[in-house]
């Protein structure tokens, strides 16, 4: 019986680092604060982590700690806990340009043709890379600190919506917005 269980726990570990192996997970950035005190210094790090499964899910997190491996490790766990789902064109591209704001940080996100790659700065990148999207054109304007332009990014993906809820929002059928579309002269990417 006790066998039993203890199968059944490593089981459930097992379980447990399969999902977490299907995640790819990027350094953002790492920062390093030092606290005077009587004694001296106390230094202290701050890490900044994106995490995504390739498929259309990405979530970023924010970790402090006393060494870099436990601030990057509590960076993950706060990432993977705060996922987002995007919707994909074809699961590499957006479906429609959109804008985001955090703060001071603005972000302008274009959908791109087959073939164009990941034009992005460095924090938007990383986004990207660990949502699967192979085709984008991104612009940052005003802040270029990391957190705010991790943050203005995500905004951008939140308000990115399928064709087929906004179908369903106005009464239509999928393939009519789409003729719509074709008609009106939009670039369909192949």
């Amino acid at each position: 019986m006790a066998q039993e269980r203890r199968g059944s726990r490593d089981d459930r570990q097992n379980n447990r680092e399969e999902r977490d192996s299907e995640f790819v997970d990027k350094l953002v950035a790492i920062n390093r604060v030092a606290k005077t005190v009587k004694g001296g210094r106390r230094m202290g790090f701050a890490a900044l982590v994106v995490v995504g499964d390739g498929k259309g899910r990405v979530g970023f997190g924010h970790g402090k700690a006393r060494e870099v491996p436990e601030a990057i490790r509590k960076a993950t766990e706060a990432a993977k806990r705060e996922m987002i789902f995007v919707p994909l064109r074809d699961g590499r591209t957006l479906h429609h340009d959109v804008n985001g704001r955090h703060g001071a940080g603005k972000v302008l996100l274009r959908t791109a043709k087959a073939g164009t790659g990941i034009i992005a700065g460095g924090p938007m990148r990383a986004v990207f890379e660990t949502l699967g999207v192979a085709d984008v054109v991104a612009k940052s304007t005003g802040s270029s600190n990391p957190y705010n332009m991790v943050r203005a990014t995500f905004d951008a993906l939140k308000s990115q919506v399928h064709p087929k809820d906004i179908a369903a929002q106005r009464g239509l059928k999928y393939a009519t917005l789409q003729a719509r579309r074709q008609a009106a002269g939009a670039v369909v990417d192949e």
